[in-house]
């Protein structure tokens, strides 16, 4: 039996057992994380232009056979706007995005959570071509007691730590400070304003309260470029940080050395904020996909270069003047939070305990 040609199948490079995978990940993600019922309404507002998106929407529209579907190449950008605001309060908008929707002004998912709607956004698809469209699908698949379980164990462990120390490739990050309260990304909206947000999921994040109090050397194996896209270096690069900032670096690229550059021409040093504690096993060292957005949710550590970060304000950081928040990925052999050893070996140890 010959394979299809990607020209005339129906999803291009995406074979159907992806699509299958990807309709049951979804009926999941529908009826337990945002918890869409019978009785609310669904509008999925996608395009063409990739094959994942493709995919996607076919996913959906096996699991959702009331719902309006929107090609969003095919109408006016009032179309959609009109669409949106017939919606009532709890129904549920599915944005699938080989790029992202654009609406002059209108900032989609904020909008639409001021609506009071549920929303499950994807986006830059067209990223992400080939296998890593499957490995995309593959992070779609939502494991309630995993997320839920070592997430809040996660953020227990994190809210608690006076210290934690990333190890890494031979080299140790530490920070000598309490953390900021975590945050959870973790597909359990309760109790929370706006039910929903930009898929794939799975991310504990945090930053040192004091972010002078980070000192030591860090391995990166990925790093997003200028154009927000995953760059393997062939080597990993050390960062060397003092009092938060990164002072210097081995084994650096001409590419990473320009991202360095961009910061300090525009924000006068590079400070080392975000500490992100990554749990979709979709997504590893050697299993990527291109969009750094979607890869953010490694298992494992990313950080973040650059003074802005949006969800923790510090004395001395003008919105106006941090512009750049960068994600790096750690080559992390263990984490410890105080003494106990909270990561090894790809995965993370805590359970889902009381």
């Amino acid at each position: 039996m010959t394979s299809p040609d990607p020209t005339t199948a129906p999803w291009g490079a995406i074979p159907a057992h992806a699509v299958d995978a990807a309709s049951a990940h979804l009926r999941e993600v529908l009826a337990t994380v945002v918890e869409h019922g019978p009785a609310q309404r669904a509008l999925v507002v996608y395009d063409c232009r990739s094959d994942l998106a493709r995919a996607l929407t076919e996913g959906y529209r096996r699991n959702l056979p009331g719902a309006v579907f929107i090609d969003f190449d095919t109408v006016a950008a009032d179309d959609v706007l009109a669409a949106f605001k017939g919606m009532a309060a709890h129904d549920l908008v599915v944005l699938i995005q080989s790029t992202n929707f654009r609406l002059e002004a209108f900032r989609i998912r904020v909008e639409l959570f001021k609506l009071g709607l549920k929303v499950i956004e994807h986006v830059h698809l067209s990223r992400m071509p080939g296998a890593q469209g499957e490995h995309y699908i593959a992070s779609l698949a939502y494991d309630s007691a995993y997320y839920r379980g070592v997430g809040k164990a996660l953020k227990r462990r994190i809210d608690a730590a006076s210290m934690g120390v990333v190890h890494s490739g031979g080299e140790t990050l530490v920070f000598a400070s309490p953390f900021e309260a975590a945050k959870l990304n973790v597909g359990d909206y309760s109790g929370m304003n706006n039910v929903g947000g930009q898929f794939p999921i799975g991310e504990v994040f945090t930053e040192a309260q004091d972010l002078e109090a980070v000192n030591g050397r860090v391995r990166i194996h990925v790093f997003g470029d200028t154009s927000y896209m995953v760059n393997r270096p062939a080597t990993p690069i050390t960062l060397i940080v003092e009092r938060g900032r990164v002072v210097g670096t081995e084994n650096a690229t001409p590419e990473f050395e320009q991202v360095l550059e961009i910061i300090r021409r525009d924000e006068g040093e590079v400070w080392l904020r975000e500490l992100g504690f990554g749990m979709n096993r979709a997504f590893t060292r050697e299993r990527r996909v291109n969009d750094i957005g979607t890869y953010e949710r490694m298992c494992g550590i990313h950080l973040s270069l650059g003074a802005k970060h949006g969800v923790y304000q510090k004395p001395g950081f003008k919105r106006k003047d941090a512009r750049y928040h960068v994600d790096i990925f750690a080559v992390t052999e263990a984490v410890y939070l105080d003494d106990e050893l909270v990561y090894q070996d790809g995965a993370w140890l805590v359970g889902a305990e009381a």
